[in-house]
């Protein structure tokens, strides 16, 4: 009884955490850049290429968000599509933010789906099945990414190249080997307690869909503000755009701030301005990390408002 009045109590200030913690994450990534830095930055961007990055921006936080419906769906559970959608924008503008995405996400969607009635093992399928999501869909783009990417990326190290390699056929192994367990493997398994299932092939290459929808749509962020000063085609873009941003994620550095920088301007052929690179880069952080943590911090100081103000009139 006291344990669960303690874990009450916790999970009644997270609300509050959170929107504090979003706070100081805006705090952190402006703190990096001068003011005149971030003028500039946005300033020298068309309006109509800053529209672009903004609606490709929006379009990858709803595919963000579908990975809760997806999760949803592998639960068989059924939820209002305004609470995934809130949950998953949150979660995922938070994560995107703070690095540690199991953890940090997962607290911001234990904190809703506990709120709506989902048992704790529940919540866990679906953190644990919106993780995969991300990796299978990390899987098919690097692929993606080496066929893409071009011979000059590689800097002619043929070390680079052939770790590349490696790295693309482990994929290819690791897409295969999943997609083949959604096929065939019909048993559930069970981890500390909570029982695991595979889920069907159909729901698997919706997962790689939806995961790579996500990341292209982030990279048209990027490509919509770097297009108008720099001449590249997409293609060399995303090979580009696919190696940093995964390697950013998979450093656990909040929001890859400096592994993505420091891998793309050196992935990017034939960069010999980085000013303009940089300034891209610190517009592609403000609308892609800064703006939906921003919006999502204020969304959530509004919704826990409004749950106190009914708590309040419930006593």
């Amino acid at each position: 009884m006291k344990s669960s009045s303690v874990i009450n109590k916790i999970i009644s200030w997270l609300g509050l955490f959170f929107f504090v913690l979003a706070i100081y994450m805006i705090y952190r990534q402006l703190s990096k850049y001068t003011m005149s830095e971030l003028k500039d930055a946005i300033l020298n961007i068309p309006h109509k290429n800053l529209f672009y990055a903004l609606i490709a921006s929006l379009l990858g936080y709803i595919a963000l968000s579908t990975y809760d419906y997806l999760a949803l769906k592998y639960i068989k559970k059924k939820l209002q599509s305004w609470k995934w959608v809130l949950t998953g924008f949150i979660g995922f503008s938070v994560s995107n933010n703070a690095g540690h995405a199991i953890v940090s996400g997962g607290a911001v969607r234990y904190r809703f789906y506990s709120r709506w009635g989902f048992k704790p093992g529940d919540i866990v399928k679906m953190i644990t099945f919106s993780g995969f999501t991300y990796l299978i869909a990390c899987f098919f783009l690097i692929i993606v990414g080496y066929v893409m990417t071009p011979e000059q990326a590689y800097g002619g190290s043929n070390t680079t190249k052939l770790s590349t390699l490696i790295t693309t056929i482990l994929s290819v192994v690791g897409l295969g080997l999943y997609f083949w367990a959604s096929l065939y493997y019909k048993k559930s398994f069970t981890i500390k307690g909570i029982k695991f299932r595979m889920p069907k092939f159909r729901l698997a290459i919706e997962q790689m869909l939806i995961g790579s929808i996500d990341i292209v749509m982030a990279s048209l962020v990027l490509y919509s503000v770097l297009i108008c000063f720099i001449e590249i085609d997409f293609m060399t873009f995303m090979g580009a755009y696919i190696i940093a941003q995964v390697l950013g994620v998979y450093s656990q550095v909040p929001g890859g701030l400096g592994v993505f920088e420091l891998v793309f301007s050196n992935v990017l052929p034939g960069q010999e301005n980085q000013a303009i690179l940089f300034g891209a880069l610190i517009a592609y952080r403000i609308i892609y990390y800064l703006l939906p943590l921003l919006i999502s911090g204020i969304v959530l100081f509004i919704y826990e408002y409004i749950k106190a103000d009914e708590k309040l009139e419930e006593a």
